[in-house]
């Protein structure tokens, strides 16, 4: 067996990198395996089919998790040290997907930035106060424009040495950020549609290579994102600000919601914003529906 690098993935159809470089298509051997983005593989050659059969992953530094349609776990990548969150002025941003994408990485003990692109468009004041509310919760943000170099040194300098992926809402500019770092990426450019609404320009996760160090990762645009609710941390679902303000409150299995002498709902407004709050509780009532709805699952499966 040899080991090769997944590069792209589009349903059970895989492209890898083997050790000397060559692409090669390749397929899972099994149906059980659960192959992403980002994987390492031991691979068999398909000399019938002139193709690679993956037979073994090895086993994951780090991975990334969502909820899919079933509300079930949907492994999205894997092997990553950096995850860029990407929003921009236009098409206006959900702060709620960013912070689920966030909660999914502090999760995975992934690192993660904010990065807003098309900074060369307005900032209004309610973007302004999202990127200071992340500043203050811990989140590095970076401001970058595809359409100027020079607004592009700061991501560029954080991404040598690091498996990064770019993810967020669909026209924010995830591709053209990638034919800036990787001038002969295969990206496509989409545009806005009437509605300010991002179209899909997307269709497979794909791992490039750096020209100065490092790999990146790009994804589909998403219209949600919700994290895996098995992979979150129960306490604090991956809000840093809650992971630091939680060992204040009364009751150790304090929920954050009405329970007496909580230190979160005390802090909100003042170094806890109302709408990150806001997002902690969606994210909290989704957990708690899935996480019933998946134990009544597990007892009438028993039955």
């Amino acid at each position: 067996m040899s080991l090769a690098r997944v590069t792209v993935t589009h349903r059970r159809l895989l492209h890898v990198r083997t050790a000397d470089g060559r692409e090669a298509v390749a397929r899972p051997a099994r149906r059980e395996l659960s192959i992403v983005c980002g994987d390492f593989v031991h691979f068999e050659l398909d000399e019938r089919h002139d193709e690679l059969n993956v037979v073994a992953v090895e086993p994951r530094s780090s991975a990334l998790y969502r909820t899919n349609a079933r509300g079930g776990s949907e492994l999205i990548a894997a092997n990553l040290s950096l995850l860029l969150v990407v929003a921009a002025p236009r098409p206006q941003p959900d702060f709620f997907v960013v912070d689920r994408y966030l909660c999914a990485a502090q999760c995975a003990g992934v690192a993660a930035a904010v990065v807003l692109n098309k900074s060369e468009l307005a900032i209004d004041a309610d973007i302004e106060r999202e990127l200071a509310n992340y500043s203050a919760a811990g989140y590095r943000c970076l401001r970058v424009s595809a359409l100027q170099q020079a607004a592009m040194a700061a991501l560029s300098a954080l991404l040598p040495q690091q498996t990064a992926m770019l993810v967020g809402q669909s026209g924010v500019g995830k591709s053209s950020l990638l034919r800036q770092l990787v001038p002969d990426s295969e990206a496509t450019i989409g545009e806005l549609i009437r509605d300010d609404e991002g179209r899909h320009t997307t269709t497979a996760t794909r791992l490039y290579q750096l020209p100065g160090g490092g790999e990146i990762i790009d994804s589909p645009g998403v219209r949600d994102f919700a994290p895996a609710i098995d992979r979150l941390t129960g306490s604090d679902l991956g809000f840093p600000e809650i992971e630091a303000l939680a060992p204040r409150c009364r009751f150790a299995d304090c929920r954050h919601l009405r329970e007496p002498d909580c230190a979160v709902r005390a802090a909100i407004g003042a170094g806890f914003s109302e709408r990150r709050y806001e997002s902690y509780r969606r994210l909290r009532r989704l957990y708690e529906r899935l996480s019933a709805e998946r134990l009544a699952g597990g007892e009438r499966r028993r039955r």
